[in-house]
């Protein structure tokens, strides 16, 4: 049963947004700050892309997404959702802990093509939602207030420039030890792979990535962090309080 604010609608907020424009780090600052579960989504795709690379199927080739799909439906999943917990969010994969390896640069490449399979995410989907309906949350991925929960009454679109989002995604591969020190990151290639990343996202025809219309713009760019938190809060409140 969902759990419903003062207004009688459900307590969820949906954080929608490109990679690396923040909205995994507000998204848990929000959830934190308003007592509410997080569900990091793009974990699932995470999870789904490890599983099927070490079933050596590539969500790159047609003639494997038959079997990603029934590899998917077989997985047993569970995500952390817990605000408070320090680094990534926990990912449990057929009950083995993957929440470090879900977090590489590959499984991250080859999450993106998984999720361009519909059949795919119509399953994630159904897990996802799953999740909201066990309790108020902060649900962050790329549908989220367009199909994942789109009678959420709190729908905010976290966007940054290209350039922005690179300098970010750089710091967060160099915290997980993807390179040992700046110069080992390519900062030009992260650029192009999340132009890509952004095409990929943004142009497929299974839910693609885009604002929900009753969605809130959120520009991260050159932002301090506190003030992108100060103005997102204040859209929760009024809306998970019955405000305009």
């Amino acid at each position: 049963m969902e759990s419903a604010g003062s207004t009688g609608r459900p307590s969820w907020v949906a954080v929608d947004g490109p990679a690396g424009a923040g909205k995994s780090t507000l998204a848990r600052a929000l959830a934190r700050e308003l007592g509410f579960r997080y569900v990091d989504t793009g974990a699932t795709y995470r999870a789904a892309a490890l599983a099927a690379l070490e079933a050596g199927l590539s969500p790159d080739d047609p003639a494997h997404h038959a079997r990603i799909v029934e590899l998917v439906r077989s997985l047993d999943l569970r995500l952390g959702v817990d605000p408070n917990t320090d680094g990534p969010t926990p990912v449990f994969l057929n009950g083995r802990d993957v929440s470090a390896a879900v977090r590489s640069l590959e499984v991250g490449q080859a999450a993106s093509s998984v999720a361009r399979i519909p059949e795919v995410r119509h399953i994630l989907a159904g897990y996802q939602r799953h999740l909201a309906e066990e309790g108020p949350c902060v649900m962050d991925g790329r549908d989220i207030g367009t199909v994942v929960l789109p009678e959420a009454p709190v729908k905010l679109f976290v966007t940054a420039s290209l350039e922005e989002r690179a300098r970010r995604r750089a710091g967060e591969l160099l915290a997980l030890g993807e390179g040992q020190a700046a110069g080992d990151v390519d900062l030009g290639a992260l650029t192009e792979q999340l132009k890509a990343r952004d095409q990929q996202d943004t142009s497929r025809s299974a839910s693609p990535l885009m604002a929900a219309p009753d969605a809130v713009t959120l520009d991260t760019t050159g932002q301090d962090f506190e003030t992108v938190l100060r103005r997102a809060l204040l859209v929760c409140r009024e809306r998970l309080g019955g405000g305009d």
